[in-house]
């Protein structure tokens, strides 16, 4: 289907809203979280029920199919469609009224469900459903896909929540459908009348049966209720522009029971027989789906089950109570709820952590989530874990054990025709066996396309008959997001991965976890859309620019989507060159955050260097490329020439700082940072020696990055204080750098090669990484591995101060030179400060500072470095308190970037600023990073320091006169 001109004409004359018809906006909706792709041919974010209106008589006009589309987090095809996306998460996503004594709410479809709860929550309510991805996912999708959650166990699906909806019809008619027969369109209650029988016995009485359509609600014993037969249609029969929800009373505390038991089908023949207890969830899990079983009691597969009371002890003795009746292995009842999130973040993540076997092979979705009557759960399981045999696939099976609801991502090979046709022949087989297990196709994320092909053999031709007949009643032009639920497509067309190339992408990086394949790389990302929720808080970091601007293609998931469709060529069309692709990356701040926080593990930053080394391959770069891309040279320079005042003397100067900042591509809003007078190396050259005893035990190698050598070179001199202190015995890496040919391992053994040496110094490259120079890359961190051949060859640690390198020789670097054994070795001897005294000086005693903290933990830190050894150190140091997460906004080159200034402002007003204006009077402002320093230092005028810095001005005071 091409793009039609007149459509996009009369959308944009009738539409107040959005309309795009551009590249980007239609590679951003080709996929939701399915194993699908459909490419649209425009999208429109509607403000109101009008504009609705306007885009469906549009559409009408010219046979254009029209597809709802809340946080595109359905896994089955359904969010996805050929004609015109309706984006409702832009404008339409507002909680219209709150009605705490009727318990009600008014919500429009774009309203995110962590919205809806932060709002009922200090009235003591909540919305009953709450899927995983609670933080993304809209009313109304939930709406459309009669969404469940944990909790249906205590408060059913989300059809057992709905009270009124506000329909518009494809012909326009504008319905309330209710109970009663409210709002049913024309023709429906006569259908309905007419197969009474049919509607009676035909249909699987189960808790999560949500395949096809929800006609038995239309029973007048089951009270007419339109709504709820509206509930799960998948966007098929009409476009929701408003609900009444019900919400329901949350117990004042919770208790978690974890179960531990042998293997998944002994947990599941438990979970029917904990349900009398009342619980609010019954969640199992196996092992095979937990890399790090940290917290977990003993077992081979484990319930979650949570309790509810008026007090914490309540809800204990219930849990308590729930771990007496079960036969289990091992039990823990948690009630901390720090604790209990923790928890529940292994399940919640399940849905992007099972996307990976633990060899790393590819899992996707398509039979999610069936389910069976509960009493019936471990009987399905172990017939299942056959068929997965007889098909030599795996997968790894979690979900709503206590309602019989199974989740489960296999490891399909959907890339080949082989593979695409065992697809087809387990799919079938397995439909037939839910089916005769007395279970639903689907028990939560509805049919699109994965499941609506197989309707006939959970309901037999005469049924989905019925249900073909529903639609034309609703929508007898068949403009709703056709294909889906009736004459569906066939489930292995429009697959996703078929349009990418046969063959693998020339790249710069390895991808060791991909297989060296830039393709699987982009393929870990499968829309469960952790990147989009709106808020940060605790210790995430992702996706800060999405959070700023709510646009999808400044989410992780956006980005990867673009990425995708560049490689596919059918929407961007010219490859690495792509504008759309380079402007959506342009706010990436390379914060790593998606690294750890994606449950697939994407790594944006690492895509972007690759997109930008290729993009502007053979071609003038922007001006930041190199100013702030070649720093380490410009600053060596300066060193070299001692000429730090006079350059701190000339950006004084207005209109010369202005003038530098224009012609190096630097924000006009930004100011050029002081240099050291005098550097950390120069320092270290004319220091006194070290006094007797001191610095006597383990030698560690402290790196001296540009940041800590030019720019602060005070957090340099703490850290050899304090390492000394510790016992440590202080060495900066050799400058020596061997001449000749290199022979081997890259140090040549020329008896003559000291003569030829030549002076250098060692560095991370990783500003060149920011900027996608990765040629150059290579060269520094080739030169660096032949200058540090030494330090590997004794074993020494290297202590890296500045997170951001030390995450760049970590990560980056054997990444980047992945066939250079030398690569891995450095990577691994790595420590940051913290770890060096953990590792090195266990018996150690820090000074106690006694003092609360405020800052933040350094985005790269978070992502690639952890932080268990600073929080410890911390403590030991009577430091209290905690950082928050996110990202400083700054990220190095990024907020000094011309055009950056304001979503770098942003970014840090999301969590580091708060923290830091609400810390107390005498908080010590710890900030690793120099990024991070600096963006408090411009924008808000406090002084953060390294922990470093901290601990050495306390030995200070500390130390006899």
């Amino acid at each position: 289907m091409g793009i039609d001109g007149g459509l996009e004409t009369g959308l944009r004359r009738a539409v107040r809203g959005e309309v795009r018809f551009d590249a980007t906006a239609r590679a951003l909706m080709t996929m939701d979280a399915s194993n699908y792709r459909r490419v649209p041919l425009g999208v429109v974010a509607p403000r109101d029920t009008e504009d609705v209106a306007a885009v469906l008589e549009v559409c009408r006009a010219h046979e254009v199919p029209v597809v709802a589309r809340g946080g595109g987090t359905s896994i089955a095809g359904q969010a996805t469609g050929t004609g015109v996306v309706l984006d409702f998460t832009r404008h339409m996503n507002g909680l219209l009224e709150l009605d705490p004594a009727g318990r009600t709410a008014r919500v429009q479809p774009g309203l995110v469900l962590d919205r809806l709860q932060e709002a009922a929550a200090p009235h003591g309510l909540r919305f009953g459903p709450d899927p995983s991805t609670h933080g993304r996912c809209t009313l109304g999708g939930m709406i459309g896909n009669n969404s469940c959650g944990a909790h249906s166990v205590a408060w059913g699906t989300t059809a057992d929540s709905v009270r009124e909806l506000s329909v518009l019809t494809a012909r326009g008619e504008r319905l309330r459908p209710g109970r009663d027969w409210s709002g049913a369109p024309d023709g429906l209650r006569t259908l309905v009348e007419g197969e009474l029988a049919r509607l009676r016995t035909g249909f699987p009485d189960l808790p999560r049966r949500i395949s096809g359509y929800a006609l038995d609600a239309l029973l007048p014993e089951h009270g007419a209720d339109v709504a709820r037969s509206f509930c799960g249609s998948e966007g098929t029969l009409g476009v929701l522009t408003e609900a009444v929800v019900d919400l329901v009373e949350a117990p004042a505390a919770h208790a978690l029971a974890v179960l531990g038991y042998a293997d998944e089908s002994a947990a599941a023949d438990a979970a029917a027989g904990l349900l009398p207890h009342g619980p609010l969830t019954v969640e199992g899990m196996a092992a095979d789906l937990i890399r790090a079983p940290v917290g977990l009691p003993r077992g081979g597969a484990w319930l979650f089950v949570e309790t509810g009371g008026a007090s914490e002890g309540e809800a204990r003795a219930r849990a308590e109570a729930v771990v007496r009746a079960a036969d289990v292995v091992d039990a823990l009842v948690v009630t901390d709820p720090v604790a209990q999130r923790g928890l529940w973040r292994l399940r919640e993540d399940a849905s992007g952590t099972a996307t990976r076997m633990p060899d790393g092979t590819e899992a996707w979705p398509g039979w999610e989530d069936c389910a069976v009557p509960p009493a019936r759960l471990g009987a399905y399981l172990r017939d299942f874990r056959a068929l997965l045999a007889a098909h030599d696939l795996r997968g790894a099976p979690y979900g709503h054990f206590g309602e019989g609801c199974v989740h489960v991502r296999i490891d399909f090979d959907l890339l080949t025709g082989a593979g695409v046709g065992r697809f087809r022949r387990f799919s079938e087989e397995l439909a037939d066996l839910v089916v005769s297990h007395g279970g639903s196709l689907s028990g939560e994320h509805g049919d699109g396309q994965a499941r609506a092909e197989l309707l006939p053999r959970m309901y037999g031709a005469e049924t989905v008959a019925l249900f073909e007949r529903a639609k034309a009643v609703w929508d007898p032009d068949d403009l709703l997001n056709p294909g889906m639920l009736v004459r569906p497509a066939r489930l292995d067309d429009n697959l996703r991965f078929a349009v990418l190339p046969r063959r693998p992408v020339d790249v710069a990086f390895g991808y060791p976890h991909d297989g060296g394949d830039f393709r699987a790389a982009v393929r870990r990302c499968v829309g469960v859309a952790k990147c989009r929720t709106e808020t940060g808080g605790g210790s995430a970091v992702m996706c800060p620019s999405f959070r700023v601007t709510g646009e999808e293609e400044h989410s992780t998931r956006g980005r990867a989507r673009l990425l995708h469709e560049m490689l596919a060529g059918e929407v961007i069309t010219d490859g690495w060159r792509s504008t759309e692709v380079r402007d959506a990356l342009d706010l990436c701040l390379s914060c790593k955050g998606c690294r750890s926080d994606c449950p697939v593990g994407v790594d944006m930053a690492t895509y972007k260097a690759e997109f930008l080394h290729h993009h502007y391959a053979g071609r003038r770069r922007p001006a930041a490329h190199y100013s702030l891309g070649s720093l380490p040279v410009w600053l060596r320079w300066v060193a070299r020439t001692r000429t730090a005042r006079l350059l701190n003397a000339l950006a004084s100067i207005g209109p010369l700082a202005r003038l530098g900042k224009r012609v190096g591509g630097i924000a006009k809003e930004r100011e050029i940072p002081r240099l050291a007078a005098e550097t950390f190396t120069r320092w270290w050259r004319a220091r006194p020696p070290a006094p007797e005893g001191g610095g006597s035990g383990r030698s560690v190698v402290l790196w001296p990055d540009t940041f800590t050598e030019h720019l602060s070179p005070s957090v340099g001199r703490a850290a050899v204080r304090v390492l000394e202190a510790a016992g440590l015995r202080v060495l900066l890496p050799p400058t020596l750098l061997p001449g000749g040919r290199p022979v081997g391992d890259g140090a040549s053994r020329a008896p003559t090669a000291l003569l030829r040496a030549r002076r250098a110094q060692v560095c991370c490259g990783l500003t060149y990484l920011s900027t996608g120079r990765l040629d150059r890359a290579r060269e520094v961190l080739r030169r660096t591995l032949d200058l540090m051949e030494p330090v590997l060859e004794a074993g020494v640690p290297v202590v890296v101060l500045e997170p951001s390198c030390a995450a760049a020789l970590r990560a980056d670097l054997p990444e980047l030179l992945p066939d250079d054994p030398r690569a891995a070795r450095l990577a691994a001897a790595v420590h940051t400060f913290a770890e060096t005294l953990r590792r090195h000086a266990p018996h150690w005693t820090p000074p106690a500072v006694e003092r609360p903290v405020a800052g933040q933990t350094h985005c790269h830190q978070h992502a690639v470095l952890g932080d268990t050894a600073d929080r410890e150190l911390r403590e030991s140091a009577a430091l209290t308190g905690t950082l928050s997460g996110g990202c400083c906004g700054l990220a190095g080159n990024f907020g000094f970037e011309k055009g950056h200034f304001e979503i770098s402002r942003a970014c840090a007003e999301d969590q580091l600023l708060p923290s830091v204006h609400a810390a107390p009077g005498d908080a010590a402002i710890l900030a690793d990073g120099y990024s991070c320093r600096t963006q408090l230092e411009q924008l808000s005028g406090v002084r953060a320091r390294h922990l470093a810095e901290v601990l050495a001005e306390q030995l200070d005071r500390e130390e006899p006169e």
